[in-house]
């Protein structure tokens, strides 16, 4: 059966061009005009991907990303007419997966959906033991992260990350190690993408982002797990 991507697109051209490029490559699709209609549309559909307009009629795409990632992990990428780093960031903050700016090359943005859904799917990740630290567990078989026993539901880069930070407690990690984790193609992506998803994995895994006991903050080198069994303060 084939996969579904869902597309939620007022400009009905933009639409159908991403739709037939994405046939091409086997995928279905399945196209959503109305942000008020786009969360019934994912729960009927079931999509391994949502590509999501900003700017739509009724409910504004930021809005629809979050709730979608409020219950479930799958990709998301944020199609909008705006450039601005500011924007970027937001759509990242809220837990998109990718943001391409109109307008794109339909190619492009096929294979940037491949690229990642590659990154995500269980069959790419490098099955291991379960990671156990302080509460938080990442098994890495069944690619679950837990804390005190309650699921954590992460993005594909949220995952990644942890896994690098669980698996090496107190060693620092630089920005750029963390990027190489993410997108080990060397993928162009825009600054501060690894800051972004340290602040979502404190929202999901800390009693209080603001002070976290296990992600901390080295200034000036990176990030580290922490590898202390008493609480600890972020540095700085």
């Amino acid at each position: 059966m084939a996969k579904t991507v869902l597309i939620v697109e007022d400009d009905q051209n933009t639409a159908a061009l991403v739709a037939m490029y994405l046939q091409r490559e086997g995928f279905a699709t399945t196209i959503v005009h109305d942000g008020g209609l786009a969360l019934a549309a994912a729960r009927e559909c079931s999509p391994v991907f949502v590509i999501l307009d900003v700017m739509l009629p009724n409910v504004e795409g930021w809005e629809i990303c979050r709730a979608l990632r409020s219950s479930s992990d799958v990709p998301i990428m944020m199609l909008t007419a705006r450039e601005e780093e500011l924007d970027r960031i937001a759509g990242l903050a809220m837990g998109a997966d990718d943001y391409v700016v109109k307008p794109f090359s339909p190619r492009e943005l096929v294979e940037r959906v491949k690229a990642i859904l590659r990154r995500s799917s269980p069959a790419t990740a490098r099955p291991g033991g379960l990671l156990s630290l302080n509460g938080v567990e990442l098994d890495q078989e069944k690619l679950r992260v837990t804390r005190d026993g309650r699921l954590i539901p992460l993005t594909a880069s949220e995952y990644k990350i942890l896994l690098a930070l669980m698996g090496a407690p107190g060693r620092v990690f630089p920005r750029e190690e963390l990027l190489n984790h993410c997108y080990p193609k060397g993928e162009a992506v825009i600054d501060r993408v690894i800051d972004v998803h340290i602040g979502k994995l404190r929202q999901k895994i800390e009693d209080d982002p603001a002070r976290p006991r296990f992600i901390l903050t080295v200034r000036g080198h990176g990030y580290r797990f922490s590898d202390e069994s008493a609480p600890s303060v972020e540095e700085g």
